[in-house]
Order: structure tokens, then sequence, then C-alpha cells
């Protein structure tokens, strides 16, 4: 799993800073902060003065999503269960989210674990100092991982063992996106782009043509390029977001193992959801390419758009 720190490496080749805009057709762009860090949005038909209540909203919405998954406020809903092992009456949109995480949990033969909070804290610490975890301190720490031991109901969520703590940084910006993306269809709109950690288009672009995004390498390298009309994209790179200093040491890490792992460099993948975009995105490069295609294969509408 990943830290909140943007891991994200697409260009979005219909944003405002790379196609102007269109002869008799307003278009607005906003650009704010979701989730610790930068994210924006492109919307057609909207003048700027049009626009701004639907932005207000939008940030109040991002705002009350933070409040339940942000992993740095302190008082989020996800920081008090990590804190107190318990959340009594739990906010729909976190059941929603320990829901899909279970399925990619399944899917994925285990590879996307947010119980691995633990670890990533554990790695993080030791490569700040410029080590790495002894045998015994990741088999210590790994004692206190495992999904099967999140239980979780309408009544309440527990974590069944002491010390456990969650990160739902592999589907929380995907659950983000969607939200906003539902938010913008409930007010009438239809031709948007968003980037919030993940991409999501609908409709198209003021010329009519099909919103594009570019799956790029680390460096920038535009390796490929997908058109999105209703739908959303994720990519990620396990060396795109480093733990230590000299850069050796990746942030997604096999909860197999507590150790960063990487069968697969870069891996992007589409789906109508981007939630599902981007838990599969995450655990997928974990995962050799025939159990990739299986782990797809169990969300229908998901497909791999690119794999180096």
């Amino acid at each position: 799993m990943r830290p909140l720190s943007r891991r994200r490496f697409l260009t979005i080749a219909a944003s405002a800073a790379a196609v102007p805009a269109w002869a008799g057709t307003p278009s607005t762009r906003w650009r704010g902060m979701a989730l610790g860090a930068g994210a924006s949005m492109w919307l057609e038909g909207l003048t700027p003065d049009q626009a701004a209540p639907i932005f207000a909203a939008v940030e109040a919405e991002l705002s009350r999503l933070e409040d339940i998954f942000s992993l740095h406020r302190p008082d989020s809903t996800l920081s008090r269960l990590n804190r107190d092992g318990v959340l009594p009456h739990p906010p729909a949109e976190l059941l929603q989210v320990l829901s899909l995480s279970g399925r990619l949990h399944a899917a994925t033969a285990g590879a996307f674990d947010p119980t691995v909070q633990p670890l990533w804290a554990l790695q993080a610490d030791h490569a700040a100092r410029g080590e790495t975890p002894s045998a015994d301190a990741l088999s210590e720490t790994r004692t206190r991982t495992g999904w099967p031991a999140v239980r979780f109901d309408t009544g309440q969520v527990r974590l069944a063992r002491k010390g456990m703590a969650l990160t739902l940084n592999g589907v929380a910006q995907g659950f983000v996106t969607d939200a906003i993306r539902a938010l913008l269809l409930r007010n009438g709109l239809r031709d948007i782009l968003i980037d919030i950690g993940e991409i999501a288009a609908n409709g198209q672009r003021g010329d009519g043509a099909a919103w594009t995004a570019g799956v790029a390498a680390p460096d920038g390298t535009v390796l490929h390029r997908v058109r999105l009309t209703d739908r959303a994209l994720a990519t990620s790179a396990p060396r795109g977001t480093l733990l230590d200093p000299l850069g050796k040491i990746g942030h997604i890490l096999d909860p197999e193992t507590g150790r960063p792992g990487a069968a697969l460099e870069l891996i992007s993948i589409s789906a109508a959801s981007a939630a599902v975009a981007d838990g599969l995105s995450t655990a997928c490069c974990l995962l050799p390419r025939d159990a990739v295609t299986t782990a797809i294969a169990g969300f229908p509408d998901a497909k791999l758009e690119f794999a180096s």
C-alpha cells in the first residue's frame, strides 16, 4: 500500500494547461488540495461565475471526506479507529470502502491489504534513518496485521488484534474521486475531467473529442495514452514514491513479507469506478501477469491499460 502523498504519473492531455478554451464553449478549471495533494477538475459549459458555487460545494465535500479517511487529521474517523481499535456507528462511506477493500483483498489473493499500516510506519521510520527493519521487527509487526481481523457492520468497526491500524490510501483517493464526480453529475454537469490522485472523465471536451490521459513513467516520459469517456484511470508505480533519502525503497509493501515489493514497475488500470481502478492498480504492482489478469477479471468493467 502507499502513503497519502502523490504517486500518480498522469499527464492530462485535455487540461487547461494543454488545451485552450474552444471557441464558443465556456470552460472552467479548479485547482486545490485533496487528501494531502494537489487536485484539479475541468468543467465544460460553465463560466467561472457559474462554476463558483459548484466549486464551493466540491471543497466542502472534500473536507468532509478527509474528515473520514485522512491519516493526517488526528480526529478523522480513520485516525480514531486506529487509535481506539473500535469505532461505533461508522459512517456509510467508511463501510463502503471497507466492503470494497474486502472484495479487492479476495480478488488479489491478499495483495490488497489495508492492515499494512503498522508495517508501513515501521519501514518509513527505518528508511528515514537509512536503515532497514530486522527480520524480528518485521515478524513482530506482522502479528498486528491481517485483513481477516478487521470486523465491521453498521454497528461498529473493530480491529481484532491489539496494535492494528488501517491505511485506506490505496482506495480512498479513488472513492473520493467517485464522490466528487457524483456531486458534479447531480448538479447537472456532463462534460467533466477530475484529477484527485485518480483520473475520472465524463462526457467530452469542448471540441467534441474524448478526454485523453497519458500514462507516464516517474521521470515524466509519457508511455501510453488512454481515451476516457464515463470512466476512471489509476496508475501505480512502486518507485513513484520512495521511503528513503537514497531513493532505493519503494512505498508499496508486500503484506506477506512486510517489505517493499514489485512484480511490475508501472501499471495502469481503468474502470467505471475510480475506487476500483485505484485499488487494483495498487495491489497489482505486487502480482505476476497471470495473477493480474485474474484479479482484474473479478471486476467485469475493469481493464488493464498498460503494464511494464
